[in-house]
């Protein structure tokens, strides 16, 4: 995992308060919520607040984080904190990558998605290389339009069929190295140690409370 180098110095701080979630999905803002606990932040989510979700027109995880975040701020008057995440496979070229929510289609049916990731894997034959990585994109917004961003990663192998029902997204097929449970099947509270979103949130937290 990455993630070990020098702590990132924010330029700004963030104060104890309100701070929105710009997100619409349940099981990321779960997961937000829980690592934002300990540092006195009063959390709403995107959904909550009724916005809009943005149409992701960023090309890469950082670029799609800022822009959610941005618009959750000014439409909000709030600090905003927006997550863009994803699967990449070695194997598919960095795929499903910044676009790993749109391969669920529109109802955003994680079983399709990793179901479609499996069979391109079975399209490059039986020995395609099964390595993959979590990226998890931070980006912490003002009204002002002041940003601070930080990126996280964890690396694993790919498995077929699914296992587990907890976490959500991809985390049934991913085993992260050194582990023997999927995210899927692994208790939520040492997948929150070690995953990209918690290498991201070492970052952020070191820089900005």
């Amino acid at each position: 995992m990455s993630g070990e180098g020098p702590v990132p110095q924010a330029i700004r701080k963030l104060s104890a308060g309100k701070l929105v979630i710009a997100s619409h999905n349940e099981g990321k803002v779960r997961e937000i919520r829980e690592l934002l606990q300990p540092y006195g932040m009063d959390v709403v989510s995107a959904g909550e607040l009724e916005l809009p979700e943005p149409e992701e027109t960023g090309t890469t995880f950082v670029a799609n984080a800022e822009l959610k975040a941005l618009q959750a701020a000014d439409l909000s008057g709030l600090p905003a904190l927006s997550d863009d995440s994803g699967l990449c496979v070695e194997a598919l070229g960095g795929d499903p990558g910044i676009f790993s929510a749109r391969w669920g289609g529109e109802n955003k049916d994680f079983g399709h998605a990793m179901q479609l990731v499996e069979d391109r894997l079975a399209e490059k034959g039986p020995d395609a290389a099964r390595d993959a990585h979590f990226i998890c994109a931070l980006a912490l917004a003002w009204p002002d339009g002041h940003v601070e961003w930080f990126e996280g990663r964890v690396d694993g192998t790919l498995v077929w069929p699914p296992r587990g029902d907890k976490g959500h997204g991809y985390d049934p097929v991913f085993v992260p190295v050194g582990g023997q449970e999927t995210f899927g099947e692994m208790d939520q509270a040492v997948k929150n140690d070690i995953s990209h979103r918690a290498d991201a949130f070492r970052q952020l937290v070191a820089a900005v409370f």
